[in-house]
């Protein structure tokens, strides 16, 4: 630590206290007057401070000795005068005459120190609360747009240790609105784990942490945050073989979600047209379908944000290839797929083997049994270790219990899920 300060290196100042003395960076930010998020910034080594004021507030902020920095003795270091002593303390009006002696002597010295001090007292205030909120927002935002070629699991594991500051933060009195902001980041940011847990085959633990977002999503007071989170909680029951509890859930999550084209209307009305197909309800799933298709078509540029919050047309692609291959119909699957696949980002590597075994399905359901095995097969295959567990292993897993047991390469594909396991 005094090496760091030796070489004003905030930033490992930084990181030193919230690693080693469990300081979270909302609390850092409220002693030094800097929002949050730069507070995160410096620790991960994203640049510098320079400015001798912003120094100076450090010092104060984490009573950090003047000469250790290389700045003058600070004001809290030196021993203070008898009068002081004795007037100090809690007591509001001895503050206020001590104040008022300071400045009486002059806007110098004390006089100034203290209305300096005043002063940034309240911009520390200000700043914590609303730098807070704004941090989180974007941390949730960086979040939202998914994997990005990162293991499922390194990416739960990073929103998991955010939580830990998010907690904290809840715990301490906020204004209504503040809160409201802070309640509806806590939906999006448990909302993402349930998304990761689901993806890796934690269905269990994905219905706990989506139960976790929807209180929050409700308390927040957003109708369209609480209809996401039930329509992609959905998909939990939908993935691992409870098509009719899924279909009941979407049916919620759309009427929270109303009439009004918004990206959790068009998600809650795919997915129940996936489950009421794989249900078998198939005049529910067409004409689940054919709203989803109305809605999509209405949606602004903003809701079709390619992040999981949003509904890119990519997505619906990908929920209506599994919709129409469960309906049989192929044709139409297969040009969904052709789309999704178009507009896929690279590297979606989940997505795209989802897409293929999708495809294998249809190929499947159009007795090209060889060529079903081969496509998924081909696909599975080609995805890193990381990948090879949870929704792409439960799809290729139904896959082989649709063909029959004589389909050429089923005993390959068979053994590569073996070896997943």
């Amino acid at each position: 630590m005094r090496q760091a300060l030796a070489r004003r290196d905030i930033g490992a100042v930084f990181h030193l206290a919230h690693s080693e003395a469990g300081i979270s960076f909302n609390k850092l930010a409220e002693a030094t007057g800097i929002r949050a998020e730069r507070v995160s910034q410096l620790t991960k080594g994203d640049g510098t401070v320079t400015s001798l004021p912003v120094l100076e507030r450090i010092a104060d902020g984490l009573r950090i000795p003047g000469a250790d920095l290389g700045l003058a003795v600070r004001l809290w270091e030196a021993p203070e005068p008898p009068a002081r002593q004795e007037q100090d303390g809690d007591d509001p009006m001895k503050r206020r005459d001590v104040l008022r002696g300071a400045l009486a002597a002059g806007l110098a010295g004390p006089g100034l120190a203290a209305l300096t001090t005043t002063r940034h007292d309240i911009d520390t205030a200000l700043a914590a609360g609303h730098g807070d909120v704004e941090f989180w927002e974007s941390t949730a935002e960086r979040y939202g747009y998914g994997y990005n070629g990162r293991p499922p699991a390194t990416v739960l594991t990073d929103i998991v240790e955010d939580f830990t500051e998010l907690n904290t933060l809840l715990s301490q009195p906020q204004t209504v609105k503040g809160r409201s902001a802070l309640c509806y980041v806590t939906g999006q940011m448990a909302g993402m784990a349930a998304i990761v847990l689901h993806d890796l085959g934690q269905h269990r633990e994905a219905h706990r942490w989506f139960g976790t977002a929807a209180r929050a999503a409700e308390q927040s007071g957003d109708a369209l945050l609480h209809a996401w989170v039930l329509g992609r909680e959905a998909m939990v029951p939908l993935n691992y073989g409870a098509p009719e509890a899924a279909a009941q859930l979407a049916e919620r999550a759309r009427h929270i979600a109303g009439d009004r084209p918004s990206a959790p209307a068009v998600l809650a009305t795919a997915v129940s047209a996936r489950a009421n197909a794989a249900a078998g309800h198939r005049a529910k799933a067409l004409d689940a379908v054919a709203a989803a298709e109305t809605l999509v078509g209405r949606l602004g540029a903003l809701q079709q944000a390619d992040t999981w919050f949003g509904y890119p047309m990519q997505k619906h692609h990908v929920h209506m290839s599994q919709a129409l291959t469960w309906l049989g119909e192929t044709d139409r699957a297969y040009a969904t797929q052709q789309e999704a696949l178009k507009l896929t980002r690279t590297p979606s590597l989940m997505t795209r083997a989802l897409i293929a075994i999708d495809t294998a399905s249809c190929r499947a359901r159009d007795g090209e049994h060889a060529e079903a095995v081969r496509v998924a097969l081909e696909a599975y295959s080609d995805l890193p270790t990381s990948y090879r567990t949870g929704l792409t292993r439960s799809r290729a897993e139904a896959l082989c219990q649709a063909l029959p047991a004589t389909a050429p390469g089923l005993d390959a594909l068979s053994d590569v899920l073996a070896q997943a396991t």
